[in-house]
């Protein structure tokens, strides 16, 4: 975190309980979730979200958008693609790292609806044989849901684990209408096609943050 880092927080109702969004002027350090529970609801009956200020002073810009794109998530999920991505800027995306490039390419590659293995995530990030140091990456991740761990599973077919849950992992996947603990294995889904575009290319490993 930079010296010059003036953290704010917002915190905000959603339905799988209180979330608190952190960071300063310069982008988005992170989200965490206060007694991560599964809805009684199923994801098209939650309760939708009701925000609540939180911190001193003005909440920033990375803030408020990070705020408006978890509240579209839960509610509308199809605004999504046209919402901005709040700049990046926890210390985890200041210095290149695998880390890093995992998260980045997680962001930027697995959209809503589908799923990818920690293997072909591996892959994606320069290093197929790191499927468990992509584990790592997803347990480091300081921005869940945004950065959507939650759609990393296991090539067997397994969920996998979530750090705030089994049970919250498949609700967020029945949220965005995949079904839980299946892998997308190529096709034509749009996140084979991305998997083929970025292991044959030369896509920017730059996250949405600042150096």
């Amino acid at each position: 975190m930079d010296e010059t880092c003036e953290m704010k927080y917002k915190v905000m109702d959603s339905p799988l309980g209180k979330m608190e969004i952190s960071g300063c002027e310069q982008g988005l350090h992170g989200i965490k979730l206060h007694g991560w529970k599964t809805p009684d609801t199923g994801p098209a009956e939650a309760a939708t979200p009701t925000e609540q200020l939180g911190g001193p002073g003005a909440v920033p810009e990375p803030l408020l958008q990070c705020a408006a794109w978890l509240d579209a998530y839960f509610r509308e999920p199809l605004v999504l693609e046209g919402l901005p991505v709040p700049v990046l800027h926890h210390p985890i995306f200041q210095k290149e790292s695998f880390t890093r490039q995992v998260l980045w390419k997680l962001l930027k590659l697995v959209k809503f609806g589908e799923t990818v293995s920690y293997q072909q995530l591996a892959a994606l990030a320069g290093n197929p044989r790191a499927a468990r140091a992509v584990g790592g990456a997803m347990r480091s991740n300081p921005i869940p849901i945004l950065i959507p761990c939650h759609r990393v599973v296991c090539s067997s077919g397994a969920v996998g684990n979530y750090s705030g849950g089994v049970g919250v992992k498949e609700w967020l996947l029945a949220h965005e209408g995949s079904p839980a603990g299946k892998a997308a294995r190529g096709g034509g889904s749009r996140a084979a096609e991305s998997w083929r575009g970025a292991l044959g290319g030369t896509a920017s490993s730059q996250p949405a943050g600042r150096d």
